[in-house]
Parts: C-alpha cells; sequence; structure tokens
C-alpha cells in the first residue's frame, strides 16, 4: 500500500488539494451555521409573536359622510369574499362577525375604588386567526360563562392613560385574568345575565373577541340573525411584499388597519436574505465539491500510464483505487469536522449576543446540525469513491 501510494501521488497537486479543503470548508460551515441558527432562533421566529410569523391584513371600507347619509353599510358582500379569497397573493379569507344584539358590561372591584360600567360590543373571528393560545377558548351553549379576549393596548390604555391620570392602581395581563365581568345582553325581546372572563390579550386584533360558537348562537338567539355580512375582513396574505395588493386594495378602495402591509414588507425582505445567504453557502460548498472532482478527474489522467502499468503486474482496480479513496474520504472528514467545530465556536458568538435582546432565548438541538454534517461528508465521500471506481474501471478496460 504503502510503495503503491508513493507511486501514484507524484502528480497530486498541493494547491489544488488546499483549495478544495478551503472552498469546501467555508460552504460547509455556511450550511450548518445556518441550520443551526434556525434551530435556536425558529422559537422566537414561529412562535405568536415570532418575526417570521405568518402575514396578515386586516380590510375595511372606507367610511365617506356621503354614504352615512346615503345609508351605506361598508359590509363585505358574499361575491367581494369570494372573489378576494381567488386572488393569488391570497392564502385564506377571515370574517368578523359582529353582535347584532345589544351589550353591556361592568367592572367592580372591592377596596380599590374602581367601579366600571359601559356599553360595549363583541366580535368573533375563526380560531385559526388568533394569536392567543388557552384551553378555556370555547363555549357550549347553555353555559353562563363567555370567555373573552381583549385587545393589549386596551390595558396599555388603562395602565398609561386612564389610571395615571386618576392615581388608580395598574393592572397586570395576570390579575386581569382572574378578574370576572358582569355581563348583560339583550335584543329580541329577551335579557339575560352571563360572567365574562378575560382568557388572553390580543396584539393583532384590536377589537373585544369572543368565540365564534358563542358568536352565532347569541346572533341567533339574541336578533334572530343567522347571516351577518361583515364589516371588516382578516386576510392571510402569501407574501406581503406583492405589488398586486396594494394595487388590488387601491382599485377596489379597501382601507387597511395599522402599518400591518409595511411591516411584512420588511420581514419578507429578512426572509430573502437568509435565503439568499444560504444559497450562497451550498453554491460554494457545490463549486468545492466540483473542483475536487475536477481534481481527481486531473489526477487520474495523469497517472493513466501508471495505472494501466499496475493493472498489467496483476494489480486490482480496486487495490489501485484505494488510495484516492483514502484521500479524498480523509479530506472531507477533515472539512466536516473542522466545520462543525467552527458552527460550535460561532454559535457561542451569536447566543450571547441574541440572549442580550431575548434573555429567554433557549439553545437549540445540535443533533440535527451533526446529522446534517454527517449526511453531507457521506453523500460527498460516496460521489468521490464512485468517480474514481468508475475511472478506474474505463482504463481497466482500455477506454
Amino acid at each position: 500500500m504503502n510503495i503503491l501510494w508513493r507511486l501514484l501521488r507524484q502528480h497530486v497537486s498541493m494547491a489544488q488539494l488546499s483549495g478544495f479543503f478551503l472552498a469546501g470548508l467555508t460552504g460547509t460551515v455556511i450550511i450548518l451555521f445556518g441550520l443551526q441558527f434556525y434551530l435556536d432562533v425558529s422559537p422566537l421566529l414561529r412562535g405568536q409573536d415570532g418575526l417570521f410569523k405568518r402575514e396578515y391584513l386586516i380590510l375595511s371600507k372606507p367610511v365617506s359622510t356621503l354614504g352615512s347619509l346615503l345609508g351605506s353599510k361598508g359590509t363585505f358582500g358574499e361575491k367581494e369574499i369570494k372573489a378576494l379569497g381567488t386572488q393569488p397573493f391570497v392564502h385564506q379569507v377571515g370574517c368578523f362577525t359582529s353582535s347584532a344584539y345589544r351589550v353591556s358590561a361592568s367592572l367592580g372591584m372591592e377596596g380599590t375604588g374602581i367601579h366600571v360600567g359601559t356599553d360595549m360590543f363583541f366580535e368573533s373571528v375563526p380560531d385559526e386567526y388568533l394569536d392567543v393560545a388557552s384551553e378555556h377558548w370555547h363555549y357550549e351553549e347553555g353555559s353562563r360563562v363567555i370567555p373573552i379576549i381583549l385587545p393589549r393596548n386596551y390595558l396599555n390604555l388603562y395602565n398609561f392613560g386612564f389610571a395615571q391620570s386618576r392615581n388608580l392602581p395598574k393592572l397586570s395581563e395576570g390579575l386581569l385574568s382572574m378578574v370576572h365581568l358582569n355581563i348583560r345582553l339583550s335584543g329580541n325581546g329577551r335579557a339575560d345575565r352571563y360572567e365574562g372572563r378575560i382568557v388572553g390579550f390580543s396584539n393583532r386584533l384590536n377589537t373585544i373577541l369572543v368565540p365564534e360558537a358563542f358568536m352565532k348562537w347569541s346572533n341567533a338567539y339574541y336578533a334572530s340573525a343567522d347571516k351577518i355580512e361583515p364589516s371588516r375582513l382578516i386576510v392571510e396574505v402569501k407574501n406581503p411584499a406583492d405589488e398586486r395588493i396594494v394595487k388590488y386594495l387601491q382599485a377596489h378602495s379597501y382601507e387597511t388597519e395599522g402599518d400591518d402591509l409595511e411591516a411584512g414588507k420588511a420581514v419578507w425582505f429578512l426572509q430573502m436574505l437568509v435565503g439568499i445567504v444560504l444559497l450562497i453557502g451550498i453554491v460554494i460548498t457545490f463549486l468545492s465539491f466540483y473542483v475536487l472532482v475536477l481534481s481527481i478527474f486531473l489526477l487520474l489522467q495523469k497517472n493513466t500510464k501508471k495505472m494501466q502499468t499496475l493493472l498489467l503486474l496483476g494489480y486490482s482496480p480496486g487495490k489501485i483505487a484505494l488510495p484516492y479513496q483514502l484521500m479524498v474520504v480523509v479530506l472531507n472528514l477533515g472539512v466536516t469536522v473542522l466545520a462543525l467545530v467552527g458552527v460550535w465556536c460561532l454559535k457561542g458568538i451569536c447566543l450571547s449576543r441574541l440572549r442580550d435582546l431575548f434573555p429567554m432565548l433557549q439553545e437549540g438541538e445540535a443533533l440535527p446540525v451533526w446529522l446534517a454534517g454527517a449526511g453531507l461528508f457521506l453523500f460527498v465521500s460516496g460521489i468521490n469513491i464512485w468517480i474514481i471506481h468508475r475511472k478506474l474501471k474505463q482504463v481497466w478496460n482500455g477506454k
């Protein structure tokens, strides 16, 4: 084996092998670190309040003086909803359903001097559009307890506006979740009292939400209204930066709430940048593997006469190929090991920086990255071994 390797290594170019090693190491580090970074930050990106969460737009029709005088309802008809749902930039469309009966609520807390009563309203949306997860978010007909989700900015307005100006105690989300509201529903000749239980606070939906099952039942019971045209729609879009969204909204005079569209564009561009970085890593890795394959072909081509002589002397193709195969396996193994070490070092640096911004950030699993590194090693080494074996077969057959 040593004599055979000494004979065959004369045309081995250390510059070419070094170039492959560095390029392969760079590309593999980019790919594996991209995977590790995704695993580390995916809870932040994909959570309910994550950065790369699904993008929604809340649409309504403008309220004009002329429309108000003419009695325009400003609601969305069934044809308009279907037409919007068929647009290529729309994933799905949900409807806000409003209460068609009278709602009043009161809240009193002994010892605090707080007693608030007001007329209000309810709305509902399909559960898949909620950004609050609660085991209490359900309603069964006949129950006197109504689960309620409030906008988080309502609580902020009370704490930093009303409570501060009246020298009242500020309320936390946990405290409000223990408070029960006195709810009175009236309409259609009926009036009943219910207990309202706050089960969460929404950042996405600026309205007072109740379960859709309760809304359907209560509208039929207190207003005899089975079908109410929605005045607002919630739309999940595929790409918030799609220029067709703005054109469609302008063409139909639809309005959006807040700056969700602009924020969605920024998120989409950030996703594109992350994808581009990973693509660059894949391209660099592919080119490094191509350089190695080309180097192997050139090396084997230069040693063709020697290999033919060795074959005539009785050496088998497998024995002649073994030194080259061991060489590429060792190179690929070195690339993989150093890449995993580099990813581990980069991971520690990035996590320390990210925890300054997100103290609750947990470290992602490393096993998928190790498995990906092992998979790359086996895949590339397998291709290299096959190429060398195929070339020796051609020399053996005199091609």
